[in-house]
């Protein structure tokens, strides 16, 4: 019984210094971390609370939405305004159409040269309307003008132009273009609550009238 006592005793002694000094080191563990480290003497351990808050993310930039506007066309005769309005009949705008009147100088006119005589000028007239032009009227005050055609007045020279060039695809050719500063009412049609899309077909229809201009509201 005493053998078998001391035999455990030295195989326990045995299995000790073969584990402490013989035994293959354990690829998980590292004995010796810090010597094995470049330049250890540089670590420094830093404490959670000193650490340097994390760097906030950008937030991708939210593209903003474009918010609904107003634009008008114009500017148009009284006489003129029925016809925008009709063009504008398709987008069923209801309540978000409206009217601005305003009294506009004009500078530039397009007309017809004084004929001889009223009888002359209704003769002219009635020579329009088979053309298809229905925008026109006789001057009838005295003066030098009397029983010239007018055709529409315009603020600048290049609207007076392309009303005169749409003119001429109709087959009128007695018309032309001179100064004339008077003032003039005039209509502009407001549209409310304009969004990308209803912009993009107002300015497809714009250009059904010549001279007219589509622009933001004042």
């Amino acid at each position: 019984m005493r053998t078998a006592f001391l035999l455990l005793v030295l195989a326990n002694l045995a299995f000790f210094a073969w584990s402490r000094y013989a035994a293959p080191p354990d690829a998980s563990a590292d004995p010796l971390p810090l010597s094995r480290q470049i330049e250890p003497e540089k670590l420094k351990i830093i404490a959670p609370a000193d650490l340097p808050p994390p760097a906030p993310q950008k937030a991708a930039a939210a593209q903003p939405a474009t918010p609904p506007k107003c634009m008008e066309w114009g500017s148009f005769t009284l006489a003129d305004a029925p016809r925008a309005e009709k063009a504008l009949e398709p987008l069923t705008l209801g309540p978000r159409l409206a009217q601005r009147r305003t009294e506009e100088l004009a500078g530039w006119w397009v007309f017809i040269p004084p004929q001889a005589s009223r009888q002359a000028a209704q003769k002219k007239a009635a020579e329009l309307k088979a053309l298809g032009v229905d925008d026109y009227f006789i001057v009838q005050e005295d003066g030098e003008l009397r029983w010239a055609l007018s055709l529409g007045v315009f603020r600048s020279e290049e609207a007076a132009q392309a009303r005169l060039a749409a003119l001429r695809t109709q087959g009128v050719r007695s018309a032309r273009i001179g100064r004339r500063e008077t003032l003039v009412p005039k209509v502009w049609l407001q549209v409310k609550s304009v969004d990308p899309a209803l912009e993009a077909k107002l300015k497809d229809i714009a250009l059904q009238i010549e001279g007219s201009e589509l622009k933001t509201c004042p």
